[in-house]
């Protein structure tokens, strides 16, 4: 069985540079994980948004904001009230979640990179296979309904990011359950404050930042939080056998 203990306090430089390195030596998966992404993603948004309604009602919004933000913000509010638009969001929900197995799928491709084995397409499915999938898609469903409750705060979602962040690797690669994740998570967290919360922010302003500057570059960056996942991960547990 697989134990985990913390070796020497890592630096962030170090973890940082690691990320990198596998988000660099993998950029065609990381194109791969995008294309997928989004395409399934705005296939669900452009499907469901016809077929609840959600699409037409673009210009009655347009126009509502054309008169000012008081009746924009009236508007938005009478649309997220009716039940189209809560199917809708129900939706979107659900497909963010039949999506997320595709990160457990970049953790599997960066091991191999380090045992130097040979990476496949198959590589990046492996959350789907068998039992995978429904445990990852409950862990995601678990995950979300908090992160909802805590997004309008913004500091505890955070948090939440923070104290998540080792679950899917330590539920994939050592195989421990959801709450035992969370407690080797927290321990790591007040162990390694500093760097996971440098790390995390570092990540996701990388991987936006590709959308901003170069549109179709966030393509490649948009799965870059996936490699410092793994490099955090790698940084702070040591797996034994």
């Amino acid at each position: 069985m697989m134990q985990n203990k913390y070796p020497q306090k890592p630096g962030i430089d170090f973890i940082l540079k690691q990320a990198f390195f596998y988000w660099n030596k993998t950029l065609v998966f990381q194109l791969m994980f995008s294309m997928l992404f989004f395409g399934i993603f705005l296939t669900s948004l452009f499907f469901f948004g016809e077929r609840y309604g959600i699409l037409e009602q673009n210009q009655v919004l347009a126009e509502a904001f054309k008169e000012g933000t008081k009746a924009y913000i009236e508007k938005v509010t009478e649309l997220s009230a009716t039940e189209n638009y809560q199917m809708f969001t129900l939706a979107i929900w659900a497909t963010t979640a039949f999506l997320y197995p595709l990160n457990i799928g970049m953790f599997q491709i960066f091991r191999k990179l380090d045992l130097n084995e040979k990476i496949e397409l198959g590589d990046l499915f492996v959350g789907y296979s068998g039992l995978n999938f429904f445990k990852y898609l409950g862990y995601y469903l678990f995950w979300f309904m908090i992160y909802r409750l805590t997004v309008p705060t913004i500091l505890l979602a955070i948090i939440w990011v923070a104290m998540t962040v080792f679950v899917a690797p330590l539920m994939f690669f050592t195989n421990k359950r959801i709450f035992e994740a969370l407690s080797l998570n927290f321990k790591a967290l007040k162990m390694y404050f500093i760097e996971i919360m440098v790390c995390v922010m570092v990540a996701v302003l990388f991987k936006y930042l590709g959308f901003i500057l170069f549109i179709i570059g966030g393509l490649f960056t948009f799965p870059f939080w996936n490699a410092m996942i793994y490099s955090l991960y790698k940084s702070v547990f040591s797996e034994k056998g």
